[in-house]
């Protein structure tokens, strides 16, 4: 078996089970049958090859349970977790009209939301609101929480039974006509906003033509507003997904990150709204359910110095607690 070569695989407290064999997240940290004689700097790259030998276990492995936690490996700086997400040779995605702000540090490496951390950042999938969301997400704790902070994860699937049963014209209603999205863009970054990228970061242009082109490649539409801000409008897209590897639907959408819309009449301080399809309001009581049903069911692990989390984007939604005590310094990488 693959985890007596390279891993072994280990329980944590917070860990879910469910049913056919899922752990949520797996936790996998170094077989000390073998690192435990090499060298730091072998054991850096004992690592990397180690992913590049079970790669096709590891991605099994992902698609199956939708997160993995590498605890306990030589992971110590930005540098070095560029080479493991390299090593997993995941095709890079370019950070085209994320709502993000982030800066990039090395290689595919980039901060995470940058926006105060004592904001808490809702549960969502990670750019939903395009055609061609990243699969993979990968995150880098490189400085661990004093206190607060951490990435809340939750089953995208668990979500989407639940309000099915809960409210199963509603979710009807989303499977006939999808949702909408609008979001403002202001002229720059806003960094006191979990969403407030600004248009000429977000798509790498100060020119409004190039940015209207490239919105348009993924099938989203610009409208200039006063002040120099835009509204980015895009949908109706697909309110959920089907997960061919597990055959189940999965609750693909960001009702529980965006305001219950429609932003007409408001100004650009506003920013991120969600419709249905056919223009009407997402109904409070609907959303707040939704968001009820995410902290119950997800899980929380403490971050520690040097734990590499692989996500599938595509299966599992992620959130920020607030930060309640400095330090806190964790990145991303976002894959195809």
């Amino acid at each position: 078996m693959a985890t007596e070569r390279f891993f072994q695989q280990v329980s944590l407290p917070e860990q879910k089970h469910y049913d056919h064999g899922i752990i949520f997240p797996v936790v996998l940290t170094p077989n000390t049958n073998i690192y435990s004689n090499l060298t730091e700097e072998e054991k850096v790259c004992s690592f990397k090859e180690a992913i590049k030998a079970e790669k096709q276990w590891l991605e099994s492995l992902v698609d199956k349970c939708g997160v993995i936690l590498f605890r306990g490996f030589p992971v110590k700086s930005p540098s070095d977790f560029n080479d493991v997400v390299e090593a997993f040779e995941f095709p890079e995605l370019e950070y085209v009209s994320g709502l993000a702000t982030r800066t990039k540090v090395v290689g595919r490496v980039y901060t995470a939301n940058e926006c105060p951390p004592e904001i808490r950042v809702p549960f969502h999938h990670e750019m939903a609101y395009i055609r061609d969301s990243p699969s993979k997400l990968f995150f880098f704790c490189e400085l661990e929480p004093g206190k607060g902070g951490q990435t809340p994860i939750v089953l995208s699937h668990i979500v989407y039974d639940k309000m099915k049963e809960k409210y199963p014209e509603f979710v009807a209603d989303l499977e006939e006509h999808g949702v909408k999205i609008i979001v403002i863009m202001k002229d720059d970054n806003d960094l006191s906003n979990v969403g407030g990228r600004g248009w000429k970061s977000a798509y790498m242009t100060n020119d409004k033509n190039v940015a209207e082109e490239r919105a348009a490649k993924q099938d989203a539409k610009l409208e200039w507003m006063e002040g120099n801000a835009v509204k980015f409008s895009t949908g109706p897209l697909p309110a959920f997904r089907f997960d061919k590897n597990n055959q189940r639907k999965t609750w693909f959408n960001n009702i529980a990150f965006t305001k219950t819309g429609p932003p007409n009449g408001r100004n650009a301080d506003d920013y991120t709204y969600i419709e249905l399809g056919y223009d009407a309001v997402v109904p409070d009581e609907a959303q707040k359910e939704c968001l009820k049903i995410m902290d119950e069911e997800c899980v929380v692990i403490p971050w520690k110095n040097g734990d590499v989390m692989l996500v599938n984007n595509l299966m599992v939604l992620h959130s920020r607690q607030p930060l309640l005590k400095p330090p806190r310094r964790v990145l991303a990488s976002l894959c195809k």
